[in-house]
């Protein structure tokens, strides 16, 4: 018997007012796997994750990490346990340094490692390391993504989740972007991927979800899913 993925999400449903967003979702992320959640916007996606991590009350369904139940906990409750998401919009503390941002991502931690993270994160970020005394509401956007990156991975996730992190960047930026996301996962660390570029996030991931007007619509490996004349007709331009 296989053992259960790392997150499970059952019949997830989630409403705002009478208005049903999400619409019996059903996803699982396995250990060591990168999985991108891809569909247009108001699709969902976010709303999704606001449920997983406890920003958004959940009308119904399961949701579960390393095996036991979290609806309804709190989204520090679930950092302390490694679910850790990177939120669209970046959600850095725009009058604190970049030192002082990341040290904040491992606000939960009581460990002696968090100057080691510091460095490992400023060897993924060099710009961040160049900056570190710069006050974050200064900062690009990229810039900014790369901070909101650095800091959830000051808090040692176990499953990182990343909200639209390409969104509103220049082409150069986002190819960054993908890179990080990319190195991050081949250094052991499971990703959930919620993108509106459908083409990029599929040719990170392992498997792929496709979600519309709040249902999984079609879900699968990542290279099937780029090569399906619907998904590219759809979310590719073809």
């Amino acid at each position: 018997m296989s053992e259960p993925a790392m997150l499970e999400i059952s019949g997830l449903k989630v409403a705002y007012g009478g208005i049903e967003a999400v619409k019996g979702v059903s996803i699982e992320v396995r250990e060591g796997e990168l999985v991108s959640l891809i569909g247009a916007n108001g699709a969902g996606k976010t709303t999704t994750l606001k449920a997983v991590t406890g920003l958004q009350p959940a009308a119904a369904g399961e949701i579960r990490f390393l095996g036991r139940s979290v609806r309804g906990q709190g989204a520090w409750d679930l950092v302390r346990q490694g679910l850790v998401m990177v939120p669209e919009g970046r959600g850095t503390f725009t009058r604190m340094t970049i030192t002082e941002n990341l040290q904040m991502g491992a606000y939960v931690r009581t460990d002696g490692e968090i100057a080691a993270d510091l460095d490992r994160v400023f060897a993924l970020f060099p710009r961040l390391k160049e900056r570190r005394q710069q006050l974050a509401g200064t900062m690009s956007g990229g810039e900014q993504q790369m901070l909101a990156m650095g800091r959830a991975l000051m808090a040692r996730p176990r499953l990182l989740l990343l909200d639209e992190p390409s969104m509103g960047l220049s082409p150069i930026m986002v190819d960054k972007i993908f890179e990080v996301v990319a190195d991050i996962h081949r250094r052991g660390t499971t990703v959930l991927l919620v993108e509106q570029n459908a083409s990029r996030a599929l040719q990170l991931a392992d498997r792929g979800y496709v979600m519309d007007s709040g249902e999984v619509t079609m879900a699968g490996a990542a290279q099937a899913l780029l090569n399906d004349p619907k998904v590219r007709a759809a979310y590719l331009g073809e």
